[in-house]
């Protein structure tokens, strides 16, 4: 592995350019108004100039060795649907998954997710998505690895209906936030919480 990864490249903008495409083939082509880019197989360690395709919609990076896909934070048009379950059984280390902020609005997306075994923490907040009614519940029910969702342990009540705690074993309680972000010199509260 280590002599693979001095063939490791960050995709320069001639080549985001060259493996995009716009809405309109006969303009000449800039990052900004890029629709779809094709990045697969191509020994990538970072997605380069990719922050700057704020039209993006379709972005195809598999097959390469990027550990950091932070730059597409930009990208708001970017996730809108996720992959099948196909997609998640392979991801054995995956633990945390943010996908807040974006289009996610169908149930499908949350049933593939279902299909990644260890996935414990998962944020979904400001997209279609949340705003369905028993959210929370449906996602719960459906990944039944998860422990947290949008920073909040998930409670007994969320996943059978019609149970009553006490107020601090609640939905949305200050006793059950989590927050899974924290930064590297710090401690962590994540380890203060044991899951089952």
């Amino acid at each position: 592995m280590k002599e693979l990864t001095e063939y490791l490249f960050s995709p320069s903008e001639n080549i985001i350019l060259e493996c995009g495409q716009t809405t309109n083939a006969n303009s000449i082509k800039k990052l900004k108004d890029l629709v779809l880019v094709q990045l697969n197989e191509l020994y990538l360690r970072s997605v380069g100039q990719l922050q700057h395709c704020f039209s993006l919609k379709v972005c195809f990076l598999s097959n390469n060795y990027i550990t950091n896909i932070d730059p597409l934070v930009c990208c708001v048009h970017l996730i809108q649907r996720l992959p099948g379950p196909a997609f998640w059984k392979g991801l054995m280390e995956l633990r945390l998954l943010y996908l807040h902020d974006n289009g996610i609005g169908k149930l499908d997306n949350v049933h593939s997710l279902s299909f990644c075994p260890n996935l414990i923490g998962l944020t979904l907040f400001d997209s279609p998505m949340s705003l369905k009614i028993a959210y929370r519940n449906i996602v719960a029910n459906r990944i039944f690895s998860l422990k947290t969702l949008d920073y909040y342990v998930i409670a007994d009540e969320e996943i059978v209906e019609g149970w009553k705690f006490p107020e601090k074993y609640r939905p949305f309680s200050h006793n059950l936030f989590l927050d899974l972000c924290f930064s590297s010199g710090k401690v962590s509260n994540y380890t203060a919480y044991r899951f089952y």
